[in-house]
């Protein structure tokens, strides 16, 4: 397992030892401290034309804000708009309609500004297979613009930290899958960014390294990170989000603590909850079988 790195006192947020409805807050602050939020975004909108289908609301006015020391679970069926929500707050895909900002930036306006405060992780994240580890954390480092005269200290903290080590200066090509994992998230954070997104990240993953991931995406939110993580698994969801944003069909139907929804609902289980909030019935199995237990994603 990889332990999280230790973090400053001056440097922790405020409630992160706490439970998870105390760091997460109740959300009645979020108009009043609109400017400092990490992630923000105001009817978000992705159109597609499809000459089938015509106009396909892929993410239709979506909004939603994530917190310091923060996980906020985008949950949801593949296809509800997760992956194309958070493309847009990556700069990677022009939004249609409506406005995000990262830090203060608008994903449109200042590009450049939000991938330097932004990590990006997912399943399919992809390494230079003819670089080593250690030149793939200093090519981000730097690319993302990282301080220079502290770059190769950061490459070695992250390298202890991640247990690289032993395979530091191994070309990429050569490595396990487990080893490209720790590069991978290693990549993510090499310019320790404030925000950070992960995006269905177990997907291909088995049970012990779903397991350690979650363990480390857990000690990156203690650390003050803001994260938002997509996931169509439950108890993903359940273990360790925050707070739920539950997606469907591109529109936002619930946002709150997995006690807000229970509360809001008057239903324990989370399935029972996207359900009562989806408008999904017994007859929609598609839908359902994609919002599967851990057990059986990872297991396969």
């Amino acid at each position: 397992m990889i332990p999280p790195a230790p973090t400053p006192d001056h440097d922790r947020p405020r409630g992160a030892a706490g439970s998870a409805g105390e760091r997460a807050g109740s959300g009645a602050g979020d108009a009043g401290a609109a400017g400092t939020l990490p992630v923000r975004t105001e009817a978000l909108t992705k159109i597609y034309h499809d000459d089938g289908r015509g106009e396909v609301r892929a993410v239709d006015r979506v909004d939603l804000t994530c917190r310091r020391g923060e996980i906020l679970g985008l949950l949801g069926a593949n296809g509800a708009g997760k992956t194309t929500a958070l493309r847009m707050l990556s700069t990677v895909l022009q939004p249609t309609g409506g406005r995000a900002w990262v830090m203060g930036h608008e994903v449109r306006e200042e590009p450049e500004r939000v991938r330097e405060r932004l990590g990006f992780y997912s399943a399919s994240t992809a390494l230079y297979p003819k670089i080593t580890p250690r030149e793939t954390l200093r090519f981000f480092a730097r690319v993302n613009r990282y301080p220079a005269e502290r770059v190769e200290a950061r490459v070695e903290e992250l390298i202890d930290r991640f247990g690289i080590g032993d395979f530091a200066d191994s070309r990429v090509e050569k490595l396990s899958s487990g080893m490209k994992q720790k590069v991978s998230i290693a990549r993510t954070v090499a310019h320790d960014p404030p925000v950070l997104i992960f995006d269905e990240p177990t997907v291909a993953l088995d049970v012990l390294n779903a397991i350690e991931l979650r363990g480390i995406i857990g000690g990156l939110r203690d650390e003050g990170k803001a994260i938002l993580f997509s996931t169509h698994i439950m108890s993903e969801a359940e273990q360790l989000c925050d707070r739920i944003a539950i997606i469907h069909q591109g529109k936002i139907l619930a946002t709150g603590t997995l006690d807000e929804l229970r509360e809001a609902t008057g239903l324990h289980y989370l399935e029972e909850i996207f359900v009562h909030y989806a408008g999904v019935r017994d007859t929609d199995e598609a839908t359902l079988e994609q919002m599967q237990p851990a057990e059986e994603a990872e297991g396969g």
